[in-house]
């Protein structure tokens, strides 16, 4: 199997920790030059661009609001000065928002969370497909989450923004396919990160989380990683219009597991 991304360009978004951090890394090491976009805590940033270059790659950092159209348009012509193009985008960035009820959530609340979890991958996939279009090849990958299928109280932003990226994805996917372009989703599940980690270093709160898991454990960053590298090389050339879930089955329905 060819998971070789030798001299693809690629650009995570949200890569300056977490899985965003962990894809920037799977992908130089398979050989991508790698753009790593933040809006907050450039240290990290560079910390992730000079693990890159520590190994060989090519790797820069751009500050940018993926919700903020000037900002994205910026961010490409970046790109187009340096490398020329993209072969890759991962739309990774993405906040979960604030608990609360579908009644008790401020409209401007909700927005933020929407502008961020899917406007902002529509601005980027844009941009990178007026690029990809043209040259006949490319790979868009849009972190989306269970929660594209699963729904999740106190999170009606964010479950309506993945459900939306999951239907943008296949859209787009029909749209560029006739023209050398895949689009696609990387689902993860329960995944071991800092953002969470108030739940999973809580015993109860753990032992909670797993009953929802089959596999009975929590996936990896670097899991997530892996198979983002998998899906944008030559391994993936089909594979176009649909989510795959990292999830340790958790979209398996777990609790009929001892029947209905």
């Amino acid at each position: 199997m060819n998971v070789n991304l030798e001299n693809r360009r690629a650009l995570v978004t949200g890569a300056n920790s977490g899985l965003g951090r962990a894809i920037a890394l799977a992908l130089g090491a398979a050989g991508a030059r790698v753009a790593i976009d933040y809006v907050s805590d450039p240290g990290a940033a560079e910390e992730v661009a000079d693990a890159l270059r520590a190994d060989g790659t090519d790797a820069m950092t751009f500050r940018a609001d993926v919700s903020a159209k000037d900002q994205v348009e910026a961010m490409f012509a970046a790109l187009d000065a340096r490398w020329g193009g993209i072969d890759v985008l991962v739309n990774n960035a993405g906040v979960d928002g604030e608990r609360a009820m579908g009644w008790e959530v401020s409209p401007d609340d909700w927005w933020h969370v929407l502008a961020i979890d899917l406007l902002g991958p529509f601005l980027c996939a844009r941009e990178a497909l007026r690029r990809m279009v043209p040259q006949g090849s490319g790979v868009i990958i849009n972190v989306t989450s269970v929660h594209e299928v699963i729904p999740w109280t106190g999170y009606s932003a964010y479950t309506a923004a993945k459900a939306g990226l999951s239907m943008l994805t296949k859209t787009l996917a029909q749209e560029a396919g006739p023209h050398g372009v895949r689009v696609l989703a990387l689902a993860p599940g329960a995944i071991r990160t800092p953002i969470n980690e108030a739940v999973w270093s809580d015993p109860d709160s753990l032992a909670d989380l797993l009953t929802k898991v089959p596999m009975n454990r929590l996936g990896t960053p670097e899991e997530i990683g892996a198979m983002a590298a998998v899906l944008a090389s030559d391994a993936a050339t089909y594979v176009s219009g649909s989510t795959v879930f990292v999830d340790g089955a958790m979209t398996a329905y777990p609790a009929f597991a001892h029947g209905g």
